[in-house]
C-alpha cells in the first residue's frame, strides 16, 4: 500500500510539472501578442532620397547660357582669361557628394554680372523623416525667409465693382475721394514693389488712378499686369517646390543693382541659383523680365540636368 501511494505521488507532481511548462508557453504566447512592437518587430525606416551623388557645378552652366547671363565675358580679348572666365571659380566645399557650388562675375563696359549657382544634397539622419521631407524642410525654410508677398489676386479682387467692401477698402476710398485734388500723393512704392516693378508705381496706386480718371477698372489694371507677373512668387513649373525672388538696391547715387535669385527643390536636392547685375550708368535699372526669364531658364536647364 506504500508503493502505491509513492507512485501515486509521483504521478501527481510529473503532472504539475508538465501543467507549470504548458502555462508559462501560452504566457509569453500572450505577452508577445499583447506588445506587436517588441524586439520581433522590424521597424520600417525612412525612404532614402533619390540622388546620392551632385553634379559638378562649374561645368552645370553651358558657355552659351553664360555668354547670355554675363554678356562681358565675350568681350574680353585674351582667350585665356575668356575660357578661365567661362570656367568660374569652384566653391570651398568638404564633400562633393553633400554641397557644391560655383561663381562667375564678369565686369563690361555697360555692367557688372554676377551668377552663382549652389547645390545640396540633403540626407536625414532620422528614420521616420525621409531624405525629400527633410529637403523639403530645407526648402520651407528659404521660402520663408524670403518673405514672399501675397499674390496680388485677391488684393484685385476686393476692388472689383462686384465684391463686398472691406473696413480697409472704404477708408480708402474716403480718403481717395477726400484728397481727389491731390492724386499724386496716394501712391507709395516700398523695396518690394520698387524692386518687382523695375521702377514703376506699385499695385496700390491703381485706385487713385481710377478715381482721378475714366473709372475704367481695365483700364486703370491693364498697365500693373506686367508689375504683378513680376512679383516675388511660387513657381509651380520647376521641381517639386519652388519660389523666384526679385530684389532691387539702392545704395545713394550709384547705379541699382538688381538680385534674381531662384530656389527649387527635386526630391532631395536644394538649388540656390543667384543672378546679379549692376549697370555702370548712374540711375540705369537693370531690367526685370529680363534678369527673371534668363534665371528661370538657366534653373529649368539644371533641373532636366538632375533628371527632374
Amino acid at each position: 500500500m506504500q508503493r502505491k501511494a509513492y507512485v501515486t505521488g509521483t504521478a501527481a507532481l510529473l503532472g504539475a510539472l508538465l501543467a507549470g511548462c504548458t502555462n508559462s508557453s501560452g504566457s509569453d504566447s500572450a505577452t508577445d501578442n499583447a506588445h506587436p512592437g517588441g524586439a520581433g518587430t522590424t521597424t520600417v525606416a525612412a525612404q532614402p532620397g533619390k540622388y546620392r551623388t551632385l553634379t559638378e557645378p562649374c561645368g552645370a552652366v553651358g558657355h552659351d547660357t553664360l555668354g547670355s547671363m554675363l554678356p562681358g565675358i565675350k568681350q574680353i580679348a585674351d582667350p585665356d582669361q575668356r575660357n578661365k572666365a567661362y570656367q568660374g571659380a569652384a566653391e570651398l566645399t568638404y564633400d562633393t557628394d553633400r554641397k557644391v557650388g560655383c561663381r562667375w562675375k564678369v565686369d563690361s563696359a555697360d555692367a557688372t554680372d554676377r551668377l552663382s549657382v549652389d547645390f545640396e544634397r540633403v540626407v536625414s539622419y532620422d528614420n521616420t523623416v525621409s531624405d525629400d521631407d527633410q529637403a523639403k524642410k530645407i526648402f520651407t525654410s528659404k521660402e520663408t525667409a524670403a518673405n514672399l508677398p501675397e499674390p496680388s489676386g485677391s488684393a484685385a479682387a476686393t476692388g472689383s465693382p462686384g465684391s463686398p467692401s472691406t473696413p480697409a477698402s472704404t477708408s480708402s476710398s474716403a480718403s481717395s475721394s477726400a484728397s481727389s485734388a491731390t492724386p499724386s500723393s496716394t501712391p507709395s512704392s516700398s523695396p518690394r514693389s520698387t524692386a518687382t516693378a523695375g521702377g514703376s508705381p506699385s499695385p496700390s496706386a491703381s485706385p487713385s488712378g481710377s478715381a482721378s480718371g475714366s473709372g475704367s477698372p481695365s483700364g486703370s489694371a491693364s498697365p500693373e499686369a506686367p508689375a504683378a507677373d513680376l512679383q516675388p512668387r511660387v513657381l509651380t513649373d520647376l521641381g517639386d517646390d519652388a519660389y523666384i525672388d526679385d530684389q532691387l538696391s539702392s545704395s545713394g547715387s550709384t547705379a541699382q543693382q538688381r538680385t534674381v535669385t531662384v530656389v527649387f527643390r527635386t526630391s532631395n536636392v536644394v538649388v540656390t541659383l543667384v543672378y546679379e547685375e549692376q549697370p555702370m550708368a548712374t540711375g540705369s535699372v537693370p531690367d526685370s523680365k529680363e534678369m527673371q526669364d534668363k534665371a528661370r531658364d538657366l534653373a529649368s536647364q539644371l533641373d532636366d540636368a538632375l533628371g527632374g
